[in-house]
């Protein structure tokens, strides 16, 4: 059975648990659903979770009676209801009576619960419209259409808990990936839902600054839940930042930890998930085998709980067969494993292990651009590689904002960029996608006509060929990715840290082309990834041209200028050499 439940369960903490269960027992109701409005039950792993999230410090330590954990995490499969846990858990931590902090010890040495004083509960998910349809949504239909509705007053951006007089006595509320928006906060609970997708910048700054307000409500012993599936390796999201935490502690590398977390996924012994011919060596796998074998592994991600209905397990399992299905995305999902999607172009992994955080390209070295980007949509980028090292640093990124449709690239900005860039260093040549951009890249060719060029990244053969090669760069590590935040290249508020290349090549998705190379092999290109056409991939277009540039370059023998001018003034001045 795979399982990580850290840190190890130790009885001498007691626990809040069996009170808040029987409270969401007793005065919650299932969410929108088969269930609808029928009271709330645990199951055998969320009562375990419940039980570890509230442990507390024993009589007599010197913390008694405060929170063991100021963070938890279930890690569970797709359809295990976790969002509806959470809403639970969020009831509990927002209603006026349920004993959610301790008060003190009975005669057994049982701590005894008490309800949060003027709670304040943020409730995160990507987007505002997933906040509304996820965990906070839910948290609006419990309290509205639970026992207690009368202890409530609810809307889509609120949810009131009134005291005696029908007086706001506390809140929770939606909040997407806008940190500012909730800096100052006085949070004494808070929720991010499915966190392998919170990736953006902005989703992990709205987090760091969530965090920090755990700090400024002591005396109600604030605390975090994360719920979450499996996400994609090397993405840097939020989980994997919280998955990593675990497993640090589950080796014993860090000491009082302050996280619990609990993950049930289907182990590596359940394989042979799709039908295979025999071959020399390996056996054939029957579409029943490998069939009973995804059941399996279905069963085991699930854990205790089992099927919710007869035939679920199968049902799900059938997934695999669809044409083209994305066996990576059903494994992550569904077996709760982490997972590369089929439908991403590089391996953020591989991408990781050759960044070269706080190195950059020195000043005056010979180097090759690539830009690309959309005017008024997605985002603009200009990518410098050093053709001596390899090695690429991001020069400029413009982002439209999340949430903003009127938006543009300044123009200026960017050109002051690309100026900036050409008397820095001497650049050998500039590939430039030149649509939404024409008049622009046309000025600049004007001005540098020897090293300006376009590269119509629509050309999908040329653009294929050009993408095996930075592909074959990535294997042989023949690249690395270096940058800095550095005040000297701020533009207007724009700061071009390694990170963003990363994310950007990350990003990309893959789209198989009919075109096949000399050998039969299929040629990519790269596109939206499915399901995430928020993505955006525009440095990692650039990132693509500039090494394609630095390759030209050096296949042609192309040498800095200055260096081509000197050594003629050496033969000129002795024509023997």
């Amino acid at each position: 059975m795979a399982v990580l439940i850290v840190p190890p369960l130790d009885l001498s903490y007691p626990t809040l648990g069996p009170a808040i269960a029987d409270f969401i027992h007793e005065r919650a109701v299932f969410g929108p659903g088969s269930l609808a409005g029928l009271p709330a039950e645990l199951d055998a792993d969320a009562l375990a979770a419940i039980y570890r999230l509230y442990e507390v410090y024993p009589r007599g330590h010197r913390l008694e009676g405060r929170r063991r954990f100021s963070r938890g995490a279930f890690e569970w499969r797709k359809g295990m209801a976790k969002t509806e846990k959470a809403a639970w858990i969020a009831y509990a931590e927002l209603h006026p009576e349920a004993p959610v902090r301790c008060d003190g010890f009975d005669a057994n040495g049982d701590p005894v619960g008490r309800p949060v004083t003027q709670p304040y509960i943020p409730m995160m998910a990507v987007t505002e419209e997933q906040v509304s349809e996820l965990a906070y949504g839910v948290l609006k239909y419990v309290v509205e259409e639970g026992p207690d509705s009368h202890l409530f007053d609810s809307s889509l951006d609120r949810i009131l808990r009134l005291d005696h007089r029908g007086r706001p006595d506390g809140r929770a509320v939606p909040v997407s990936n806008s940190p500012g928006s909730r800096d100052g906060a006085l949070t004494t609970f808070q929720h991010f839902d499915e966190p392998h997708r919170l990736v953006l910048p902005s989703a992990k700054n709205a987090h760091e600054t969530m965090s920090a307000n755990l700090t400024k409500r002591p005396l109600e012993d604030p605390w975090a839940l994360y719920t979450s599936t499996a996400g994609a390796p090397g993405e840097q999201s939020i989980e994997e930042d919280v998955r990593a935490e675990a497993e640090l502690i589950d080796r014993g590398e860090v000491k009082n930890p302050a996280l619990f977390f609990f993950a049930r996924w289907a182990g590596d012994e359940h394989k042979d998930l799709m039908p295979r011919a025999e071959a020399p060596g390996i056996p054939e796998v029957t579409h029943e085998q490998a069939m009973s074998n995804r059941i399996a592994a279905i069963a085991e991600a699930t854990g205790p709980v089992g099927e919710f209905g007869p035939g679920q397990f199968e049902s799900i399992a059938k997934q695999w067969d669809r044409p083209r299905a994305d066996t990576a995305y059903l494994e992550r999902v569904w077996l709760n494993r982490w997972r590369r999607s089929n439908s991403q172009f590089f391996d953020s992994t591989k991408l990781q292990a050759l960044a070269k955080p706080g190195e950059r390209i020195p000043l005056g070295a010979f180097i090759s651009l690539g830009f690309d980007g959309a005017r008024f949509r997605d985002a603009t980028a200009i990518v410098a590689t050093d053709i001596k090292t390899g090695m690429q640093e991001l020069m400029g990124l413009w982002e439209r904002p999340e949430n903003v449709d009127d938006w543009e690239v300044p123009e200026d900005e960017v050109t002051a960029t690309f100026e900036r860039i050409m008397k820095k260093y001497r650049v050998h040549k500039l590939f430039a996608d030149p649509p939404h951009w024409t008049e622009t890249i046309g000025s600049w060719y004007a001005k540098y006509p020897d090293q300006v060029e376009e590269f119509y990244t629509k050309r999908h053969q040329m653009m294929a060929y050009t993408l095996r090669e930075y592909e074959e760069a990535i294997a042989s590590a023949s690249i690395s990715f270096g940058g800095v935040v550095d005040p000297e290249w701020k533009i207007g508020e724009k700061l071009s840290p390694h990170d963003d290349l990363l994310r950007h090549l990350g990003n990309a998705g893959k789209k198989q082309l009919r075109m096949f190379d000399d050998e039969g092999q299929p040629l990519y290109v790269m596109q939206k990834q499915d399901g995430q056409m928020g993505l955006k991939f525009d440095a990692g277009m650039a990132a693509v041209l500039s090494w394609k540039a630095r390759l030209d370059a050096i296949k042609g023998g192309a040498k800095p200028k200055s260096q081509t001018r000197k050594r003629a003034v050496i033969r000129k001045l002795n024509p023997r050499g």
